[in-house]
């Protein structure tokens, strides 16, 4: 007979859209592990200009600040709050009841941390434990191939149609950082967006700034909005 597991694993493995990760899949999670709150979340999708989340993010999701976040981005593995931290200082990371046990897991493309996957229960409820951990750390095995493959061509797409812009000498992560430059963003503020260190998106804008030509961020956003015009006159023409 299949495991509950080995069931929810082989269901990943079939899904064709986020719409059916989202309304089939996450609510599958929440069962699986018995969480008062789940969910499946893909950096990409994170609207920039949404005040409330950037709060969240600069705060709750903050890797100077949250002992879970950063575990998350420098291990790249599963972890829940009490692999971190005692629970008198989650209490004041995180004081909302519903979220008084937390547990999240990574979702990796080409090394790179997507997306993650996160339950929470309330403070009446029991810990997460380790074989919690071991099952999250299939689930997210098994996302991460599905975020590689069937999200990785209408991930592409979606760059294409939402980033302002365009050029085939920056990647999809790279054009997101570009972006945010542009917004004003500090080097730890996209960090703290994009779940990377503030390291990481220093050596990101070196190679963007060699493969640009550039030796500023000035520079860089001022190519970057001229290469999009002119995208856009070459495809209407």
């Amino acid at each position: 007979m299949n495991s509950p597991l080995k069931l929810l694993l082989e269901a990943i493995n079939q899904v064709e859209s986020e719409q059916v990760l989202r309304s089939h899949i996450v609510p599958q999670i929440g069962e699986h592990f018995d969480a008062t709150r789940r969910g499946i979340f893909f950096f990409d999708q994170l609207p920039l200009a949404d005040r409330q989340l950037q709060n969240i993010l600069n705060i709750a999701l903050s890797i100077e600040h949250n002992p879970v976040a950063r575990y998350l981005v420098e291990h790249h593995a599963p972890v829940h709050e009490a692999l971190v931290t005692s629970p008198k200082a989650w209490k004041l990371i995180c004081p909302r009841p519903d979220h008084w046990h937390v547990m999240v897991g990574p979702i990796i493309d080409r090394n790179q941390l997507v997306g993650v996957v996160g339950c929470t229960r309330e403070k009446s409820m029991p810990a997460f434990e380790t074989h919690n951990l071991a099952d999250l750390s299939a689930i997210c095995l098994h996302l991460s191939v599905w975020a590689a493959t069937v999200r990785s061509g209408s991930a592409a797409e979606r760059t294409l149609q939402q980033h302002p812009f365009r050029t085939e000498r920056l990647t999809p992560r790279e054009l997101q950082i570009a972006e945010l430059v542009a917004l004003g963003r500090t080097n730890a503020e996209i960090g703290t967006q994009l779940w990377i260190t503030e390291n990481s998106v220093k050596q990101a804008l070196k190679r963007m700034f060699r493969k640009l030509e550039v030796s500023s961020r000035t520079e860089m956003v001022v190519q970057l909005s001229t290469s999009t015009k002119i995208y856009s006159f070459n495809r209407e023409g």
